[in-house]
C-alpha cells in the first residue's frame, strides 16, 4: 500500500532550488518545533525559515483563498491542507517546471539523493519516514489521482475532527479544472517569492 502524508513535500522540495541544505530544512520544518530549530546547522535552519515563509505566502494569497472555497463548506479550517496537496498534484503535472532535471522522475531521484547526504542530521521521525518516502517515491506519485486520494486520507488520519476524505476527493474531481487554474495563476508568483527569499537567506 502506498503511504502518503498530509504535506506538500513536492512543492517544498522543488522550491529549494537544488540546494541540499535548504532542501533538508525545507522538508523537515513541520517536524521542528520552537527552539529545536537551533539544534541544526545554520544552513539547514535557513531551509526551515524558507519553508515557513512559503507557507505564510501561500496562506495569505488571494488565489489560495479562492481555491479553499471549494473545500471550506465541508472541511472548514482544514481546507488549506487539502489545497496544499492539490497544488502539489498540479505541480507534478507541470512538466515545464522540471526541465533542468529532464523530468519529474529525475527530479525526485536527485531530491532523495540530496536528502540522504544530510539524513543523519535530521529528526529521527523524519529518518524513519524517509524510508517510505524514497521506496514509495512520494514526490513522483503526486501526479496520480490515487496518490492524492491517499494524501487526503492522511489529512483525516492526523486530524482530531475529520471523519472522512471521500467528499474531498469528490470535490477535487468535480472542480479539477478550476483548481488547476488556481495553481496556474498562483505558482509562478510563489516560485519567484521563494527564490528571492532563499537568495536573501543565503546572503545573510
Amino acid at each position: 500500500m502506498m503511504l502518503f502524508l498530509n504535506m506538500n513535500y513536492l512543492a517544498h522540495a522543488f522550491l529549494s532550488f537544488n540546494n541540499r541544505d535548504i532542501l533538508a530544512g525545507n522538508i523537515i520544518s513541520d517536524c521542528v518545533k520552537g527552539k529545536a530549530q537551533y539544534s541544526y546547522p545554520e544552513a539547514i535552519r535557513k531551509g526551515i525559515r524558507l519553508h515557513r515563509l512559503i507557507d505564510e505566502y501561500t496562506d495569505r494569497h488571494p488565489v489560495t483563498a479562492r481555491a479553499k472555497t471549494f473545500f471550506r463548506p465541508q472541511y472548514r479550517l482544514y481546507s488549506g491542507a487539502f489545497i496544499d496537496i492539490v497544488y502539489d498534484h498540479f505541480l507534478a503535472l507541470d512538466a515545464a517546471q522540471f526541465g533542468q532535471y529532464g523530468n519529474l522522475k529525475n527530479f525526485s531521484t536527485v531530491a532523495y539523493q540530496q536528502l540522504e547526504l544530510n539524513i543523519t542530521l535530521l529528526p529521527f521521525t523524519f529518518q524513519r519516514m524517509f524510508i517510505y518516502m524514497k521506496t514509495q517515491d512520494w514526490l513522483y506519485n503526486y501526479q496520480f489521482k490515487e496518490g492524492i486520494r491517499r494524501s487526503f486520507n492522511g489529512i483525516v488520519s492526523r486530524s482530531l475532527y475529520l471523519k472522512e476524505s471521500d467528499i474531498a476527493f469528490e470535490i477535487f474531481n468535480k472542480y479539477y479544472t478550476e483548481l488547476n487554474n488556481c495553481y496556474a495563476e498562483f505558482f509562478p508568483g510563489l516560485k519567484q517569492f521563494a527564490f528571492e527569499n532563499m537568495s536573501k537567506l543565503l546572503c545573510n
